[in-house]
């Protein structure tokens, strides 16, 4: 049976909204930039990482569930020279405890809806290095009304989706102090959605219903920020663990 997954994502630059210069904004908010261990939760096939070890020049251990978009990052990395200062690890994000300790850069693009953001929160930091910092951009609503066809999409897509507000809380809550926060512009989503459109179009007509599915609800989505984007959107939270 095909993955679903591999099959509407393999080969694509984005995973998910983002775009370097984004990235790169967001890690130039950081106070300083001399760490010695960062890990790049959620990374995919790697857009993220590969912007952190150009600029970073340090070993980034990334990682993901996927092998394939693992290898897909890997192969990248060879291209542009940077295979040295990247270490993959095909494992859950729920994990990392067991892995890595005194973190000092932990950075989730993307990916912490995947066990719930407060859970994330509360895991990782854990193993965040005291006065260490952890970059996770997170899906929030925007403003106070809600259009109809967003709330009803994401009241069944990720029901846990809050505010900005409520985010902020839950960084405090879990032990962070907020530095920053940036959200991600609307050309970031463009980037993810213009190539996945096509290939979900492609996809509706596979013979997995599966494949259809995931691609019916991608083009959905797709649908759904066209019309409501300006009511939600991926908010950075540049936050540092309490001493």
């Amino acid at each position: 049976m095909s993955d679903p997954i591999q099959l509407l994502f393999e080969g694509l630059e984005n995973l998910a909204p983002g775009d370097d210069a984004s990235t790169e904004y967001a890690l130039n908010l950081l106070p300083h930039h001399n760490f010695e261990l960062i890990v790049d939760v959620g990374c995919g096939t790697g857009r993220h990482t590969l912007v952190l070890a150009e600029k970073l020049r340090t070993l980034i251990h990334a990682i993901d569930l996927y092998e394939f978009f693992l290898s897909d990052l890997m192969k990248k990395a060879r291209s542009r020279h940077l295979q040295s200062f990247i270490q993959t690890h095909c494992m859950d994000m729920n994990e990392i405890p067991k892995t890595f300790q005194n973190i000092d850069l932990l950075w989730s693009e993307g990916s912490a809806y995947a066990i719930g953001f407060r859970h994330a929160l509360n895991t990782w930091a854990k193993v965040i290095a005291p006065e260490g910092f952890l970059v996770v951009s997170e899906l929030s609503w925007l403003t106070e009304t809600k259009p109809d066809r967003a709330q009803a999409f994401f009241q069944s897509d990720y029901p846990a989706m809050q505010s900005v507000q409520e985010n902020l809380a839950v960084c405090e809550n879990a032990g962070y102090d907020i530095l920053h926060t940036y959200t991600l512009p609307r050309r970031a989503w463009e980037q993810y959605y213009n190539p996945l459109q096509s290939r979900a179009q492609a996809l509706q007509s596979h013979e997995d219903p599966s494949v259809q599915e995931l691609a019916q609800g991608m083009l959905e989505e797709i649908a759904v920020f066209e019309e409501s984007g300006n009511s939600y959107g991926y908010v950075f939270f540049i936050l540092q663990r309490s001493a």
